[in-house]
């Protein structure tokens, strides 16, 4: 399965650093065995789209609003992020849950707006330091996945990237144990192959995201169920995200 590195640039960056990084990232393409993505600010979507277009660079958004329009004052729909040619978009990423309070039933529905677009979705579900420590970790994904895809068919799953991101790895530094990462990947693929089956979710990719850096992403990537990485902090910088780039594996 080839490997995604997904680089979310988070509320980051001006018009001319955006550009400058997607060319940086058009460049380094030719040296990764897996496929490359980016998520910019909504309001860069056209720069960095104008930069990447015809390259084996893909393009997404970090959030989207899951009514089709309306008087939803500072969102952006799903068929907008289509105008766009967004392949992917980011929903329920930790900060989202933790700083504006994201359910799973609207991590949900934005995800079930995204792919009614011919947009990929990538949902992010992962535990509290205290979650982790009170041993809930499976407790606690596995109700986010139930929630987040609820209602989903085997068509749909199939059309989905799925993100665990420990939200205590998340910008403090901490990373999770390849091993610890490979637990958590292993136990949300067999909670597809339960509720859907095991081909499907053999086929689906999930990503590590926290504190991904070039110094352990290939420990990381090496591990069997991780398809890839959601990068922060380091896909900022064209040096470290293209040494995470190279540790892809096709």
């Amino acid at each position: 399965m080839r490997q995604l590195i997904a680089g979310n640039w988070k509320m980051n960056l001006d018009t001319v650093a955006c550009r400058t990084l997607a060319q940086a990232v058009k460049a380094m393409a030719a040296n990764s065995r897996g496929e490359l993505a980016v998520f910019p600010p909504s309001c860069y979507l056209p720069t960095v789209a104008e930069c990447l277009r015809g390259s084996a660079v893909s393009w997404g958004a970090q959030n989207v609003h899951f009514e089709a329009k309306g008087a939803f004052t500072g969102e952006i729909s799903a068929s907008m992020l289509a105008d766009l040619t967004c392949g992917y978009t980011i929903v329920g990423h930790s900060e989202r849950r933790q700083l504006f309070g994201e359910t799973d039933d609207q991590v949900n529905r934005k995800a079930l707006a995204l792919l009614a677009a011919g947009i990929q979705p990538i949902i992010c579900v992962g535990e509290t330091l205290q979650q982790r420590e009170a041993g809930q970790t499976q407790d606690i994904v596995r109700s986010q996945m139930t929630g987040s895809l609820a209602k989903f068919t085997a068509e749909q799953l199939s059309q989905t990237v799925i993100a665990y991101e420990p939200v205590w790895a998340i910008g403090t530094g901490k990373t999770a144990t390849p091993d610890q990462a490979q637990a958590v990947h292993a136990d949300l693929r067999k909670w597809l192959e339960i509720r859907y089956n095991q081909t499907l979710a053999s086929t689906v990719r999930i990503l590590y995201g926290g504190s991904v850096k070039a110094d352990n992403a290939n420990d990381l990537l090496s591990q069997p169920d991780i398809n890839g990485a959601l990068v922060g902090g380091a896909s900022l910088q064209a040096s470290a995200f293209a040494a995470i780039a190279e540790a892809a594996k096709g």
